[in-house]
């Protein structure tokens, strides 16, 4: 039902390749290139410039790509409609998640969702940079997706859960026993920077409390910023949802400014959204809830 020409339009246009596009879409390059001149031709105008081996849009594609963009997701949305108008206990709900919530999160909701809609597939997208994976919503390469709001996008997107961004020392460090560690502790000692999605928060909690941090390491992995703080190497800062069964040794507390960030479910358009999504999201606020209200009263 879908066009394939509107969609290989589409990927030449986000990737600036007719040989990244062909490898993504399943076609060869000649095919892809076919499919863009019998389109442009149909039209009559051209869609992309060609030149050096890449491609970008021309100004009337420009124009045009909005249009396009939402013709295919119309199509899609259209065959959603199709299948629950036929009553089908089936289907396929494609969920874009970074890893903290795919690790932590993700097979408690598919345990749940599985009991709610067995006949449902859910197909697992991880995507750790913020800005693509509101790009996978917005243009329908997913389903539904979570991510820290508010998103700049116009997505609905349902709170699920404020995070507490939090404060990583060594085991023995001497604030151990602390309620909160000063503003004066992330200034004097060393910082273990993360490089990953958790930056962002750590660079404005420390802007907040007025820190210029003196940062010994930038790591990529959250999972090596821990261990380095748990071998004594320095501070770090991270959210809690990361930290949650942590196996490495740490102090884990507050800082003295306090900061959250929201973790929300988002989609296009909750009037548009299968049936399905919209199960599978109405499933994630209920799992979300009753974990943190389970955590509460132990």
């Amino acid at each position: 039902m879908v066009n394939q020409k509107y969609h290989a339009l589409l990927r030449v246009a986000e990737t600036g390749s007719f040989t990244q596009a062909a490898y993504d879409l399943g076609y060869s390059q000649s095919g892809i290139s076919g499919m863009i001149s019998s389109l442009e031709k149909e039209m009559g105008m051209p869609l992309l410039v060609r030149e050096r081996g890449e491609a970008h849009l021309s100004a009337e594609g420009e124009d045009l790509l909005p249009w396009i963009s939402n013709v295919c997701n119309g199509e899609r949305q259209l065959a959603s409609r199709i299948a629950e108008l036929r009553r089908l206990e089936c289907g396929v709900v494609r969920v874009a998640a970074p890893t903290s919530v795919s690790t932590h999160w993700f097979p408690g909701m598919v345990k749940a969702f599985e009991r709610k809609c067995p006949g449902v597939e859910l197909n697992l997208m991880c995507i750790d940079d913020e800005a693509e994976l509101e790009r996978a919503i917005w243009h329908g390469d997913a389903d539904c997706g979570f991510l820290v709001t508010p998103a700049k996008r116009a997505l609905k997107a349902i709170p699920l859960h404020d995070d507490p961004i939090l404060v990583l020392l060594p085991p023995d460090h001497a604030l151990a026993h602390a309620d909160r560690v000063p503003a004066q502790t992330l200034a004097e000692e060393p910082f273990i920077q993360p490089r990953s999605r958790s930056l962002q928060e750590a660079e404005a909690l420390l802007r907040n409390s007025g820190v210029k941090p003196r940062v010994r390491f930038a790591v990529d992995s959250d999972y090596s910023v821990m261990n380095m703080v748990s071998e004594g190497l320095g501070f770090s800062i991270l959210p809690g949802l990361l930290l949650e069964d942590a196996s490495l040794p740490l102090t884990v507390l507050p800082p003295q400014l306090e900061m959250r960030r929201r973790i929300s479910v988002a989609m296009r358009s909750a009037d548009t959204a299968s049936a399905a999504t919209r199960a599978f999201v109405q499933t994630a606020h209920t799992w979300v809830r009753q974990r943190y209200e389970d955590r509460q009263e132990r």
